[in-house]
């Protein structure tokens, strides 16, 4: 779906972006990784041309993006903003149909659509006459995630979304963003400087410093074959919850136990180890696990974590 080839950007001479290439399978979520100044958000904002690159190409769905118009070419891309990026003196309704007006929607479509957005992201369509400021932060980025769904475009951009908000509501809008079919169906490139945030919502991590990508692939693979010191020592601080984060129960299937005994809880195959950490911090005894290949169960116990995660790394590492 996205192909970046050796694209570079400088400013005033200085590099802000050098020769970075990635790829971006349709469907898959990419996360852009690293810290300030890494030249993360640089490399986002060239996907839609809000900044030309000094050199190199980057291609949607086969066609050079360079050779399109750019307003031709936002309009088919969403884009959500840390900050929202709602305009204070538009209504809900309005912000959330900027681009869908654009594109000549009849009032019919677009309310439908607004109200549709807005009963997916959980959200009151009383609210769709309110203002930005009468809204709470979480409120306003799910407003800012509806405006940039409203066309239904295949690619979404989103820088830093959920950085404004409070740790409690920023961790309950990844779950809902995890699981909302809306975004199933999108193929996404997301800015964080935030290491969980990466693991827990990336198909694959670029992970980025001074402008170069240090390396991009598998969340496991960033952690459990890391290609330098950098990108070996950047996870070190929250080693073991990223582990159990990025192996998910698929990957370690055939070591799961047979479902003979009853259990208190549910996970399903694509869930991570860590989600069943969480539950039996709450007080699970046993959970059951079902294939959402051919929803077969087995049962997970909490002596079980740590050798499965360990089975995972040996056969990483062979």
């Amino acid at each position: 779906m996205i192909v970046a080839e050796n694209i570079s950007k400088q400013f005033n001479g200085i590099a802000a972006v050098n020769n970075v290439s990635f790829t971006v399978e349709a469907g898959d979520t990419l996360v852009l990784l690293g810290t300030s100044g890494c030249g993360k958000t640089t490399t986002l904002k060239m996907l839609n041309r809000l900044i030309e690159p000094t050199s190199g190409k980057i291609y949607i769905n086969g066609e050079n993006i360079l050779e399109q118009q750019p307003e031709v070419l936002r309009r088919n891309m969403g884009y959500v903003l840390q900050n929202n990026g709602l305009f204070p003196h538009y209504t809900v309704a309005e912000n959330i149909a900027i681009v869908t007006k654009l594109l000549r929607w009849n009032d019919v479509a677009i309310k439908k659509r607004s109200e549709e957005l807005l009963e997916k992201l959980q959200l009151s369509k009383n609210i769709l006459e309110a203002y930005p400021f009468e809204l709470s932060g979480g409120q306003q980025q799910r407003v800012g995630l509806a405006r940039a769904l409203a066309a239904n475009p295949a690619i979404l951009l989103m820088d830093e979304p959920f950085g404004a908000l409070d740790p409690i509501t920023r961790a309950g809008i990844r779950q809902e963003f995890k699981q909302l079919d809306e975004l199933k169906r999108k193929t996404i490139v997301l800015v964080t400087h935030d290491v969980e945030e990466a693991f827990e919502l990336g198909d694959s991590v670029c992970l980025m410093d001074k402008g170069n990508v240090m390396q991009q692939g598998k969340p496991a693979a960033l952690l459990l074959q890391p290609a330098n010191e950098f990108v070996s020592s950047f996870f070190d601080g929250q080693r073991l919850q990223l582990e159990l984060r990025s192996v998910s129960f698929k990957d370690v299937w055939s070591h799961l136990g047979n479902a003979e005994i009853a259990a208190d809880i549910s996970l399903s195959s694509d869930d991570s180890l860590w989600s069943a950490l969480e539950l039996f911090s709450k007080g699970a005894q046993i959970i059951s696990i079902k294939s959402l290949a051919d929803d077969e169960l087995k049962n997970l116990e909490f002596a079980m974590l740590q050798p499965l995660l360990q089975q995972f790394k040996h056969k990483a590492y062979e």
